[in-house]
């Protein structure tokens, strides 16, 4: 059935604007983004079929704009909206670096990059930078891949924090599989960088390590004792 022979109380638009976004399902949400269907095919099929393509919306996030134009009736329009919408709602999710982000606890940490980090599906590790207010003015992807305390050398994270003179960092890194247990390597490689910064007068206030839907601050946890 197309979408102009649904009842008024059908349509996604109608729904959103009498009952709120909140009531609506995720093909009819997907639907308002990509507006139109294909000849046989309403907006809301094409939705159906999208997320019959994936396992979750987490999954649909990481797909490519070729990934999605695969289902018929997602072209290279439709498809750079719903990029351009995930994306949003990601950095909604996390604030920006304009926002000028405090870091008063881990949780602050969290809230900022878990959106960014959580559905990653290779490792990054991360760095925050911070001024004397602990407000964070920039971040940096140091490394992909896994992390090994003889491949993220510290000069490649001090380095950076001297030419921008921040007065702290923060570090963060993504577990893939979910699980935030630090590995013997993540504790080696905290400590190196603890050292090194302790060194050079910039302080590690924090390793935090993203899963899914979770994080684990190896402050939190007493590894910065």
């Amino acid at each position: 059935m197309k979408i102009n022979e649904l009842a008024v109380t059908q349509k996604p638009r109608e729904r959103l604007l009498s009952v709120g976004a909140s009531y609506l399902s995720h093909a009819e949400l997907i639907a308002i983004l990509i507006n139109t269907g294909r000849k046989g095919a309403s907006s809301i099929d094409v939705a159906n079929e999208l997320l019959k393509s994936v396992e979750s919306l987490k999954e649909l996030k990481s797909l490519s704009i070729n990934d999605l134009r695969k289902v018929k009736g997602m072209g290279l329009y439709k498809s750079l909206i719903l990029i351009a919408a995930f994306e949003l709602g990601e950095r909604m999710h996390s604030g920006s670096v304009e926002e000028k982000i405090q870091i008063n606890s881990p949780k602050d940490v969290a809230n900022y990059m878990m959106g960014k980090m959580e559905h990653l599906k290779q490792e990054q590790f991360v760095v925050l930078f911070l001024d004397s207010k602990n407000v964070v003015f920039k971040q940096k992807v140091i490394f992909i891949g896994t992390l090994n305390a003889s491949i993220v050398h510290p000069r490649e994270v001090f380095s950076e924090a001297v030419k921008l003179s921040a007065n702290a960092i923060i570090l963060l890194h993504n577990h893939p599989s979910g699980d935030v247990m630090p590995s013997r390597e993540d504790l080696i490689t905290t400590e190196r960088l603890r050292e090194c910064g302790d060194m050079i007068g910039i302080d590690v206030l924090d390793h935090l390590i993203i899963g899914d839907h979770c994080y684990l601050s190896m402050v939190e946890e007493g590894y910065f004792d």
